[in-house]
């Protein structure tokens, strides 16, 4: 696998979001169903999938309330690899899976441990502006 390529799919730009496409990994771990997002290193857990991609969706909610809040919502981003530019109306770039792999030692664990699948989904990033 190539070191350039990159986690997103095209994004959108819209009013108050980006709209960006990022791989969901889904994996069981004792007995629970866990989606876990390595680009925002966020995950939802429940008993079967639908209930941890509902979770998901509450911990993506509360985590864009929690960072637009406290304005740390770029800050963050770059924590976990993400390249913002000093412009902030240009789109964020996010990490390569090698980046990733590299430097989440819980998403490289999932990676090589667990048997998993990995979805595309969209996600409505706030915008940095």
């Amino acid at each position: 696998m190539s070191k350039k390529q990159i986690m997103s799919g095209q994004w959108v730009s819209g009013k108050n979001r980006i709209k960006c496409n990022l791989p969901l990994i889904i994996f069981e771990d004792d007995n629970s169903v866990i989606t876990y997002c390595p680009a925002l290193d966020l995950s939802g857990y429940g008993s079967t999938e639908e209930e941890a991609r509902k979770s998901f969706e509450v911990t993506l909610s509360e985590y864009f309330r929690y960072t637009v809040n406290k304005k740390t919502l770029a800050e963050d981003l770059r924590k976990n690899g993400w390249i913002i530019r000093k412009n902030l109306k240009k789109e964020p770039v996010p990490p390569t899976l090698a980046l990733l792999l590299e430097r989440n030692e819980d998403f490289s664990r999932i990676f090589n441990t667990y048997e998993f699948q990995k979805i595309n989904t969209t996600i409505n990033i706030p915008s940095l502006v």
